[in-house]
C-alpha cells in the first residue's frame, strides 16, 4: 500500500454519510461515485483532473478511465489494498466506482441509500477495473 492510496482510503471514509447526489462535487449537497474519489483527491490535496461529461449507464466509459493517470491511479493487478479505486458493473448497462477501505470493505455513493456508505465487499466481485494511487 501506498501512503497515497492510504491517505486516499482516510479520506473517502471521512466522507460516509455525506449526501448522493449524480455528478455532485460538494459533500454538502452531495456526490455521486465520481465526485467521492474527486472529493477524496482534493482533501489529501491532489488536483483532480478535468473530466469530461459522463453518464454510468449504457455509455462508453472510456473518456472517464482516461484522466485517471492525470489523477495519479497506475492499474494495479495485485490483491486489493485500501485506497485501491474499483470500477464494479453492478448490471450489465451500469458502471460504479468504489474505493477499498483498510478493513477490505467499500466505500461508495450509493443512489438508492442516497449517501455515502460503507458496504462489505461481495465474495465474488470480479471488477471491471482496479488502480492505485501513487
Amino acid at each position: 500500500m501506498t501512503r497515497a492510496s492510504s491517505a486516499f482510503a482516510e479520506a473517502a471514509r471521512a466522507l460516509v454519510g455525506n449526501p448522493f447526489r449524480l455528478r455532485g462535487r460538494d459533500p454538502a449537497s452531495g456526490i455521486d461515485c465520481v465526485g467521492l474519489v474527486t472529493c477524496a483527491l482534493i482533501a489529501i490535496g491532489r488536483v483532480p483532473p478535468r473530466l469530461p461529461h459522463y453518464t454510468l449507464r449504457n455509455i462508453d466509459i472510456t473518456p472517464l478511465l482516461a484522466v485517471l493517470p492525470d489523477a495519479g491511479f497506475q492499474p494495479a493487478s495485485d490483491d486489493t489494498q485500501a485506497g485501491d479505486l474499483l470500477l464494479i458493473r453492478p448490471s450489465p448497462g451500469q458502471y460504479h466506482l468504489a474505493i477499498v477501505d483498510h478493513a477490505q470493505q467499500l466505500i461508495h455513493a450509493h443512489a438508492g441509500l442516497g449517501r455515502v456508505v460503507i458496504s462489505p465487499t461481495p465474495d465474488r466481485l470480479r471488477p471491471a477495473g482496479h488502480w492505485r494511487l501513487y
